[in-house]
C-alpha cells in the first residue's frame, strides 16, 4: 500500500464525519491517484473505491484484479464478464457496513454508468453529492511530497520555455516551434502535456490549435506549454516577439502584468478565489479592456493540470496556504494579438509563492 494512503484515508473520514457522508465511490482517475498512488486501467467495466465510515473495499473487475493485487492490499469483490458486477457490488456494500449510508459523495469524473449503477443498488432514499466537501478538499492542499514535484516540473517547464526561445525564428511554423519544446520536455524525461503556439492573431484565441502558420517578423506569440513528471503537471504561459512588437504591444502587456501583481496581492490565506479574480479583472477592466478578457483568471494545478480551486468571479471558495493554483490573466485583441502571463503559486502563510523563476518579460528575437 501507498505510504500516503493511511494518512489521507484518515483525513477522508475526518471530512466524511463532519459532513455527514456515508459513502464515498470513486472511479479509476485522479482522485483515486491520490488516495492510493496508482488506478487500475479505466475501461467500460465498472471500478470502484467504496470508502465508508470504517471500512474499505474495490469492486473490481477480474480482468485487472491481478495487477491492481500488486499496489494494494484492500479488499477486493471481483466479477467476471460472464457474470456481471451486480452481485460483487451488493456485496462490497455489505461487507463496509453501507447498504443505507444516507450521503453518497460521487465521484464527478467517474463514468455515468458507474455512477448510475451504484445509485440503483443504494435504497430510494439516498442523498447524493460530488466530492468538494471530502476528496476534493483535501487535494486542494498539498502536502511537502506533492510540492516539491511541483516545483521540479515548474523547473523543467522553465527550460521548456528557454528552448523555445532559442529555437525561435522567422519562417518557422507554430508546430516547428512547439516541436522544440515537446523535445526539450522529453528530454528531461517529462511527458509533454499541451503545447499551445499562438503568433500574430492567433494568439487572440486563448486556446488557440497551433498549427502551420509561419512565424513572422512582428508577430506577438503567446507560448503556454506544460508537461508531467513523476505523476505531477506544469503550466506556464509567457510571451516572445519576433523583432519590433506590434502596435500598442508594450501598454497592453503592461497591463497585464499589473493585473498579475494585483492578483497576487490578493492571493492570501482567508480570501476568496473570487477576490483573486477581481483584483486582475479590475485592472483590466479600469484600463478600458474588460470585454477582451474572456476567461477565469486561474485554475488548480495538482494531479490533474486543472483542478478546484477555480479562481472565477463567482467562486465561493476560501484560499487557505498550501493551495496552489494559476494566477493567469489575458487581453486577446481579436485579428491582432493575444498577452497572456501565467503563473502556478503556492500559498503560504504570507502569500503567494511563485513555482517559477522566468521573469515575464516579453522576450524578443531578432529579425
Amino acid at each position: 500500500m501507498n505510504e500516503q494512503t493511511p494518512k489521507r484515508l484518515a483525513a477522508l473520514r475526518a471530512r466524511m464525519d463532519a459532513t455527514g457522508t456515508g459513502l464515498i465511490a470513486i472511479g479509476p482517475g485522479s482522485h483515486m491517484d491520490w488516495v492510493l498512488g496508482f488506478h487500475p486501467h479505466p475501461d467500460e467495466r465498472p471500478c470502484l473505491l467504496l470508502i465508508a465510515p470504517e471500512k474499505e473495499c474495490f469492486l473490481m473487475p477480474v480482468l485487472n484484479a491481478e495487477g491492481s493485487r500488486e499496489m494494494t492490499d484492500i479488499e477486493f469483490h471481483t466479477w467476471a464478464d460472464d457474470v456481471g458486477p451486480d452481485g460483487a457490488l451488493k456485496a462490497a456494500l455489505e461487507a463496509i457496513d453501507a447498504t443505507a449510508p444516507g450521503l453518497v459523495a460521487l465521484d464527478e469524473t467517474m463514468r455515468a454508468d458507474f455512477a448510475l449503477l451504484l445509485i440503483d443498488a443504494l435504497p430510494n432514499d439516498t442523498r447524493r453529492t460530488f466530492t468538494p466537501e471530502t476528496l476534493g478538499g483535501l487535494r486542494m492542499k498539498k502536502d511537502s511530497a506533492e510540492y516539491k514535484k511541483l516545483k521540479m516540473n515548474a523547473g523543467i517547464a522553465d527550460r521548456a520555455m528557454q528552448a523555445a526561445f532559442g529555437t525561435l525564428k522567422p519562417g518557422m511554423t507554430e508546430l516547428e516551434l512547439a516541436d522544440a519544446i515537446k523535445g526539450h520536455f522529453t528530454s528531461e524525461g517529462a511527458s509533454p502535456q499541451f503545447w499551445i503556439v499562438g503568433a500574430g492573431g492567433n494568439g487572440a484565441f486563448p486556446h488557440h490549435a497551433t498549427g502551420q502558420r509561419v512565424i513572422q517578423e512582428g508577430d506577438a506569440i503567446v507560448i503556454d506549454i506544460g508537461g508531467r513528471k513523476q505523476g505531477f503537471p506544469s503550466d506556464i504561459t509567457r510571451m516572445a516577439v519576433v523583432g519590433q512588437p506590434p502596435e500598442g504591444y508594450g501598454q497592453i502587456h503592461s497591463i497585464v502584468e499589473k493585473a498579475v501583481q494585483a492578483a497576487l496581492k490578493a492571493a492570501r490565506p482567508g480570501a476568496l478565489a473570487s477576490d483573486v479574480d477581481a483584483a486582475a479583472r479590475g485592472v483590466i477592466t479600469d484600463a478600458g479592456y474588460g470585454e477582451y478578457f474572456v476567461h477565469r483568471t486561474g485554475h488548480g494545478l495538482g494531479i490533474d493540470i486543472h483542478e478546484p480551486p477555480y479562481i472565477t468571479a463567482t467562486s465561493d471558495v476560501v484560499l487557505e496556504e498550501g493551495m496552489v493554483f494559476s494566477i493567469e490573466p489575458g487581453i486577446y485583441l481579436p485579428g491582432r494579438f493575444g498577452i497572456r502571463l501565467e503563473e502556478i503559486v503556492i500559498l503560504r502563510e504570507d502569500g503567494p509563492e511563485i513555482l517559477s523563476g522566468l521573469p515575464r518579460e516579453l522576450h524578443t528575437v531578432r529579425a
